[in-house]
């Protein structure tokens, strides 16, 4: 029979544990992530996709972090790109909370908070990504003859409750399923027929270097403002959870 003392020090051993694997973790991701890219870059949902491609057996050499591409009218930024014997994947991770409703066809997409009492429109994501995968095939020759997949990320308390007209080698996944995805890719594509790798690394290595231009991030940090005066700006939907600060700040 288990007696209430007894049953005071399994639960607190269970916390504890609880306490000291949380954070492990929290440092396991600081350790693989630092190799990888700055702790000061991108948000933290980025570097959570990184530890996630990393942990699902991603070479952290293959990983590439907050990218500044040029294109038509400056500097586009990607989120990551991560070249693999298929081709390239090339992610756009959201952060947003709500109901989320979109059509790939559309140039909106809408946000829904508070049960529908609140209604937000972005601009769509996959739309957004199209550009960095075109911003990216003009770099190199090559480019055009490699398959490019596009993968869209929504982190936060968002729920998708309706997308339509997704087109081919495009997805919206929530982060648990991204893992699982890249590996069905892979193991379900042929080789493709790079001519050189060693430019593909090194364009994709000065898009990264790009980011460590201030005069690169303002001008685009300009551009993005420009575009999105007068539109809503969608914020993190709150939600509590034990080590959220921890999370947050990492």
């Amino acid at each position: 029979m288990i007696t209430s003392n007894t049953m005071g020090v399994l639960i607190f051993t269970f916390v504890v544990l609880l306490v000291c694997f949380k954070i492990y973790k929290w440092y396991d991701k600081r350790k693989i992530v630092r190799r990888i890219t700055p702790l000061s870059r991108g948000e933290s949902s980025e570097r959570d996709l990184i530890y996630r491609l990393v942990k699902s057996g991603i070479p952290e050499t293959t990983i590439f972090h907050d990218l500044y591409l040029p294109s038509k009218y400056g500097y586009t930024q990607v989120d990551l790109v991560v070249p693999t014997n298929v081709g390239i994947f090339v992610f756009e991770v959201k952060d947003y909370g709500g109901w989320i409703f979109g059509n790939a066809d559309n140039n909106r997409w809408t946000q829904i908070l508070a049960y529908g009492r609140e209604r937000h429109q972005f601009y769509n994501p996959i739309k957004q990504n199209e550009g960095h995968i075109k911003a990216l095939r003009n770099l190199s020759e090559q480019f055009n003859n490699i398959p490019m997949y596009s993968i869209i990320v929504f982190y936060g308390s968002s729920e998708v409750k309706e997308l339509s007209n997704i087109p081919f080698n495009c997805w919206v996944e929530y982060p648990r399923a991204v893992s699982k995805l890249v590996k069905n890719i892979m193991a379900s594509n042929e080789p493709a027929p790079y001519t050189d790798k060693w430019e593909v690394m090194r364009v994709i290595k000065s898009a990264v270097a790009n980011g460590e231009n201030e005069e690169i991030r303002a001008e685009h940090l300009q551009k993005a403002q420009r575009a999105s005066y007068g539109k809503y700006r969608s914020t993190y939907y709150f939600r509590p959870s034990l080590f959220r600060f921890l999370r947050r700040r990492f």
